[in-house]
């Protein structure tokens, strides 16, 4: 019998700041719907802030790729 996996402790400070983003998210659009005299349940607003945060994360993703594939293509200076 195989052992359960375990999560690196990098994966739970991941996780527990996408969690984190998502509901400060919900909770600013919520209160700037309340405030704008368009109540609506809290429901739409949690799912356009975790839209929000997966294409925010996935953009930062790409452009960390981008970046680090950058720096390996680019010539080093020469003294």
């Amino acid at each position: 019998m195989k052992p359960a996996p375990t999560f690196r402790p990098g994966l739970w400070r991941e996780a527990s700041s996408l969690i984190a983003w998502w509901g400060m998210i919900a909770l600013a659009l919520w209160v700037v719907g309340r405030m704008l005299g368009t109540p609506a349940p809290l429901g739409p607003y949690a799912a356009s802030a975790a839209l929000m945060v997966v294409v925010g994360e996935s953009g930062d993703r790409v452009r960390r790729r981008w970046k680090s594939r950058r720096q390996r293509a680019a010539p080093s200076p020469r003294p």
